[in-house]
């Protein structure tokens, strides 16, 4: 697992969603990448291709997927500009690294077996993204990540 996201080693990330953490699998014999926010667990699912120009790419992957959600533009902008420069880490937070887990075994799941393609990953995003995460803490700690990136977002870019 790698984070990949605007904040270096030891410094705290500007965004309203924190890093980004990615991970590579296989699903039907198919690489992807899943994607996960740090702070609101969003996820991205997209096929594993120029995988080295990730972190070139990061802002517009991330843009799509706001934009999926139904973020306004001018919050989307707000949140990708601040993503610059991204910055390839190790993993600091474990607890992301689980989630990511629990995903990526679900994953399958969403995707009629070796008949799918890529337009149904926004799909199975949706899906991940209304997935209740950290569900065995009390109910006020539990996240729904499209609910919290959305709040969160709100929260950072509306402030102004």
């Amino acid at each position: 697992m790698t984070a990949v996201g605007p904040s270096d080693v030891g410094v705290t990330s500007d965004t309203a969603l924190g890093d980004w953490y990615v991970n590579r699998l296989l699903v039907d014999r198919q690489p992807l990448l899943l994607l996960v926010s740090a702070l609101s667990l969003l996820p991205i699912v997209l096929p594993a291709r120029d995988v080295r120009a990730l972190p070139d790419r990061l802002g517009v992957v991330v843009r799509g997927r706001l934009s999926r959600l139904g973020v306004t533009a001018k919050v989307i902008d707000a949140e990708v500009t601040a993503m610059s420069p991204v910055t390839v880490a190790p993993t600091v937070d474990r607890s992301v690294v689980g989630i990511m887990v629990d995903f990526a075994k679900a994953i399958p799941s969403y995707l009629p077996e070796r008949t799918w393609n890529a337009t149904a990953l926004p799909f199975v995003e949706a899906r991940l993204a209304e997935t209740p995460c950290h569900a065995t803490r009390r109910f006020e700690e539990v996240i729904f990540p499209a609910e919290k990136a959305s709040a969160l977002l709100v929260a950072r870019w509306h402030a102004g």
